[in-house]
């Protein structure tokens, strides 16, 4: 906790980002649970939260590519910024979906919602190795995703209670305010030098008007170092039941517990909550791990997660299914704490956007297929199988992971992820 305190206290950079991250991600999850509890409640069925999912994730995983090339190429602050902009007003449009008897509007402005959102979600990857020295790195890695997972818990037990004591348009317009909160604050970060554009060479005209060329460039340099493309193939093996989870949730919330919008946010905050208990456990043991153990903590977090996620799908006591949700994300919350900070410490500045975006856009594109079969299922089978499915999918990825660490697949790569002229400026900008 203290050098947390001590990195919001110095950095003024990375204060700027964490307070602007607080805010639009409070905001995400009063969002999320007004809009699943608004569709659940409207059709009583499972199947119009998977569209809403997929309409989300075929939109994200689109826009992945175009946001790498972006990223690595224009002035990443600047992006972050009208990505923020641009959500501010499809969230605010969201208010115009309640009191209908109809869903596509969800879908459309969902589908927007997420189209502009990797815009922003890679860019602040690809940034804080800029913004914070090698020295702060993990504790600014660790915080960032921390502080994620305590607005995923504060934000969805107090939009499930909010939604049920004021109304979705309330919480629609909160996270409208939130983003336009989140572009001030990016508005306010300053760098030396080329400030926020990644360093590259001059642009060909060839590359210019094609820049697939650019992203084909990203995908050879992910396949040629053998851990970021293994962790590429981890992100596809949580995948795989994770697209059925998030589906679940709602399910389970609003149908199986019968607990309405508050039992929603219940179960997303607990999820938050192990989320950050377990990102805190991996920023205590983060920096003592060797490379190996590293490899193998990874193995023990899969198998909990999935393990406790089919726990909490057979549970018959809503508070137990609690607790078992709450170990389930403490294990998603180590490892992916201890993969970023991996990530981090390898890439280059010129490959940034482009790694982060395509992982991110990758694992939404195996989510969407996830998200389908599971709202497919649901008219067919009950959550609890469902559930039990999606955690045995998930803990697959142990297998994966675990073989390859075992037949020397997963060698330490050179650590490239912080330049040397990347040097954070401490105190207010100047000029």
């Amino acid at each position: 906790m203290k050098a947390f305190l001590s990195l919001l206290r110095e950095n003024h950079n990375y204060r700027n980002t964490w307070v602007g991250q607080v805010v639009s991600e409070i905001g995400d999850h009063f969002n999320n649970v007004a809009v699943f509890s608004l569709a659940v409640a409207t059709t009583k069925s499972g199947l119009v939260v998977s569209g809403i999912m997929l309409s989300r994730a075929i939109p994200a995983m689109l826009a992945g590519p175009l946001a790498g090339v972006v990223l690595d190429r224009f002035d990443r602050k600047r992006v972050m910024i009208a990505s923020d902009l641009i959500r501010a007003i499809v969230a605010a449009a969201f208010i115009f979906t309640v009191n209908r008897h109809d869903t596509w509007l969800l879908y459309v402005l969902s589908g927007l919602l997420m189209f502009a959102s990797p815009f922003f979600t890679s860019g602040r990857a690809s940034i804080l190795p800029a913004i914070a020295t090698s020295e702060e790195l993990h504790t600014a890695n660790s915080l960032t995703q921390t502080t994620q997972w305590t607005t995923l818990a504060v934000g969805a037990f107090l939009g499930g209670t909010s939604v049920m004591q004021f109304g979705y348009k309330w919480a629609f317009a909160g996270n409208a305010l939130s983003f336009f909160v989140s572009a001030f604050c990016i508005s306010r970060l300053f760098l030396p030098g080329r400030g926020f554009r990644p360093p590259r060479r001059a642009l060909t005209e060839a590359e210019v008007v094609r820049p697939w060329h650019e992203y084909t460039e990203g995908l050879r340099y992910m396949r040629s170092v053998p851990l970021i493309l293994g962790l590429l193939l981890v992100n596809i093996g949580w995948a795989t039941g994770g697209g059925a989870a998030q589906i679940l949730f709602s399910v389970f919330g609003e149908l199986v517990f019968n607990r309405g919008p508050a039992g929603l946010g219940e179960i997303w905050g607990c999820a938050g909550v192990g989320l950050m208990c377990g990102g805190a456990l991996a920023y205590t043991v983060g920096r003592r791990l060797s490379f190996q153990n590293y490899k193998r903590a990874i193995v023990i977090c899969y198998v909990v997660h999935g393990g406790s996620y089919i726990l909490f799908s057979q549970m018959r006591n809503f508070y137990w299914a609690l607790v078992f949700i709450t170990l389930s994300r403490a294990g998603v919350g180590v490892s992916s704490v201890l993969n970023m900070w991996q990530l981090l410490r390898i890439v280059p500045d010129g490959f940034r956007g482009r790694v982060f975006a395509t992982m991110e856009s990758i694992q939404w594109s195996v989510m969407m297929v996830s998200m389908a079969l599971a709202g497919i299922a649901s008219q067919y089978w009950d959550a609890r199988t469902i559930g039990a499915i999606a955690g045995a999918l998930s803990s697959t990825t142990a297998i994966f992971w675990g073989w390859a660490h075992l037949t020397g697949r997963l060698p330490e790569p050179v650590h490239y992820g912080v330049a040397p002229e990347e040097i954070e400026i401490h105190g207010e900008p100047v000029g």
